[in-house]
């Protein structure tokens, strides 16, 4: 593959994790309506999806390591179409939320895999330049998907949007099947054996390197899944936006994080990976204790919400590349794995946001406000106890 097909390859395939949770946002009230339950039991489409996607990387990183990139990601995306036909046909919501989890792995997979392929085929230094590339051309899914699940919501109801995400994984399905080379030249015949899983990761786990930004990484990506599981129903239910707009709030504010790749590849080749992270945990410390004493000052407008949501979302597209690659640098010939845990960490830390979240509606901003405050801090504290260790890469 040129570097030019890689990388659309790459975006294409990241892309549907963002378009999975955001195209949908702006239907979970309706759903609730539609299926007369609690915001927290429709909200177990968004957790679950995440405890699927975090859980299945354990799984089909490895499966990448010893059969190949190439046929473990044509399945997955495979799995995703499935998957998504039976959302959007799904007659209750427990039906759906299976459908959700089975969705995940699908998705999670194709996540995996080309993260697996940048650390194949580029120095980890590069690889976050070319990641930094990938998150700025895909920060056009969190942008548009949520202003065009508004307007299928309006127009078709909450199954349109299942039916949109089935034809975006079609696309890249097919351009996986004509475009996609192996990058793995050398598979490990034992890497699915239980004995050497276990003794991979138990190798990765124990590798402080991997922590200086696997931890990181997994708390910034938290940070920006309070808004995502929070704001449709701070901004629909409690400020009183309208549904139709919501996308348009919720997309300017996930300008924030193509800002922050664009910052993110300005910035590494003249300070490199370390001090970009800190520069962005910096950032959404900030943006956290700023929409918290703003709320506890008395301001309650939705523009208070999308200022407080552009902040931290420019933080983590800062952090995020140099996360992703930070965390694999010290594992060339255990990629696959490498990445299948860090994406495990990522999502398992995004899905005990989502879930205190979900816990914690009371009618005001409060409730959001203290989660990202305490979020950011979070991650401002572990970047810096950690960052001796990131040196090291």
């Amino acid at each position: 593959m040129t570097p030019t097909t890689l990388l659309w390859l790459v975006t294409g395939c990241l892309m549907l994790q963002p378009l999975s949770t955001d195209l949908y946002l702006a239907s979970l009230p309706g759903m609730a309506s539609d299926f007369a339950v609690s915001p927290a039991a429709v909200q177990q489409t968004l957790s679950l999806f995440v405890f699927g996607f975090g859980t299945a990387q354990l799984i089909s990183g490895p499966l990448s390591d010893r059969y190949g990139r190439r046929p473990v990601l044509i399945a997955g995306l495979a799995l995703y179409l499935v998957s998504g036909l039976a959302c959007a046909l799904a007659p209750a919501l427990d039906w759906l939320v299976v459908a959700r989890f089975v969705q995940a792995i699908g998705c999670c997979t194709a996540v995996v895999v080309v993260r697996a392929v940048i650390r194949d085929a580029y120095s980890p230094a590069e690889g976050a330049r070319v990641l930094a590339k990938a998150s700025s051309l895909l920060s056009l899914a969190p942008i548009i998907g949520p202003i065009l699940g508004g307007y299928l919501q309006v127009a078709f109801g909450w199954r349109a949007a299942f039916v949109a995400l089935v034809l975006a994984g079609l696309a890249v399905w097919f351009a996986a099947i004509r475009h996609m080379k192996e990058s793995n030249r050398q598979p490990n015949l034992e890497a699915m054996r239980l004995a050497n899983l276990a003794a991979t990761y138990r190798d990765v786990l124990r590798t402080p390197a991997f922590w200086a930004y696997a931890l990181p990484g997994s708390i910034s990506y938290a940070s920006i899944f309070v808004f995502i599981s929070g704001t449709p129903f701070v901004l629909i239910k409690v400020l009183g936006v309208p549904t139709q707009y919501y996308g348009y709030l919720f997309a300017f504010g996930v300008c924030g994080y193509l800002g922050g790749t664009l910052i993110c590849r300005r910035l590494l080749g003249r300070i490199g990976v370390a001090r970009v992270l800190a520069l962005g945990t910096t950032v959404g410390v900030l943006g956290g204790l700023g929409f918290l004493l703003l709320v506890l000052a008395g301001i309650s407008h939705w523009t208070l919400v999308v200022a407080a949501q552009f902040v931290v979302m420019t933080a983590h597209g800062i952090n995020f590349p140099c996360t992703q690659s930070g965390s694999l640098a010290p594992f060339p010939e255990k990629a696959g794995a490498a990445a299948g845990l860090f994406g495990c960490l990522v999502m398992y830390a995004a899905l005990a946001a989502g879930t205190w979240v979900g816990g914690s509606h009371d009618g005001t901003l409060l409730p959001l406000a203290s989660i990202s405050a305490t979020v950011g801090v979070i991650l401002f504290a572990s970047a810096r106890i950690l960052a001796r260790y990131g040196k090291a890469t």
